[in-house]
């Protein structure tokens, strides 16, 4: 049985003393959850963070990753920094990462074998764009974003992914796919996973919905089959309103 997760990813937000603030409002705010919760802080505040919450049932996860292990690449991070730090998840392939920094499936193919090579356990977005939705692209898309970056992996690997499928027209524009429109993208992610693997793969894999997730919509939308949690933007940086989604994964 799929365990719920819920995941917040803080972006570029929150100073080192707002981050220490919010993660002391979180440990009280959250109560122990049959979901997996987790939180993604900026690089800088990581390792404080990770430190914060060792032995909590809160964990850390980092907002991306280079897939190289050293070397010359200026203001990068290696997925053994991360792992030194006790950091042993990361989000790659988010939607802003390939909108503003150009990452496109070939390379975030390396950054998934890089991870994977490291022992860590990914968590995957993807997902299409309003004018794909418009034009009914919307399921090439993301199979072709699926096929392109994970479909390279031997079965075996599966374990280690999580996935996020985030529609880009629904993050940070107060627009929300219907929970309708989630469950059937889900459901069209299983099928695709299936085809090319297993349907055991499939069924076990963990699917997150990422776009607009609020404690108003959250229930309506982890109570759909195929949904198994979110990973959540700005709702997360307010203890309140990410606890009640977590709440809401039961």
């Amino acid at each position: 049985m799929r365990r719920k997760i819920v995941a917040g990813n803080w972006k570029m937000n929150k100073n080192r003393e707002e981050t220490a603030q919010l993660i002391s409002e979180l440990k009280t705010a959250i109560k122990k959850s049959d979901a997996e919760v987790i939180i993604a802080p900026t690089f800088v505040n990581l390792a404080e963070s990770a430190g914060k919450l060792k032995g909590s049932f809160i964990q850390v996860a980092a907002q991306n990753m280079h897939f190289a292990e050293s070397g010359a690449y200026t203001g990068e991070i290696s997925a053994d920094m991360l792992k030194s730090i006790g950091v042993s998840t990361v989000i790659l392939g988010h939607s802003e990462r390939r909108a503003y920094f150009g990452e496109d499936d070939s390379l975030l193919a390396k950054k998934v074998d890089a991870a994977l090579k490291a022992g860590m356990r990914i968590i995957f977005c993807f997902g299409e764009e309003l004018e794909q939705r418009k034009s009914g692209e919307h399921f090439k898309v993301v199979e072709s974003q699926l096929k392109n970056a994970l479909f390279h992996l031997k079965a075996a690997s599966w374990k280690h992914i999580v996935l996020a499928y985030e529609p880009v027209w629904a993050i940070g524009t107060g627009e929300t796919a219907s929970p309708e429109q989630a469950q059937e993208m889900h459901a069209f992610i299983r099928k695709t996973i299936a085809r090319t693997y297993s349907d055991d793969i499939a069924q076990g894999v963990t699917i997150l919905y990422g776009g607009s997730v609020k404690p108003g919509n959250a229930e309506e939308i982890f109570s759909k089959v195929d949904v198994d949690g979110g990973l959540i933007g700005g709702a997360s940086l307010v203890a309140a309103d990410f606890a009640a989604i977590v709440a809401a994964a039961r």
